[in-house]
């Protein structure tokens, strides 16, 4: 096998690898609304009260 072949192969594994471990890092995340909401909470009233 060539060696730029190769190399694109294993750049495909490593990439592919990256997206699942990524995809399922998000989808067994235990973060609820309410704490992404509370920590998000002084963005939330500075915009609310601006408007």
């Amino acid at each position: 096998m060539k060696f730029e072949t190769l190399m694109l192969q294993s750049l495909f594994l490593a990439c592919l690898l990256v997206c699942l471990l990524t995809l399922g890092a998000m989808l067994t995340s235990h973060t609820t609304t309410t704490n992404i909401a509370t920590s998000h909470a002084p963005v939330a009233s500075m915009t609310s009260s601006a408007g």
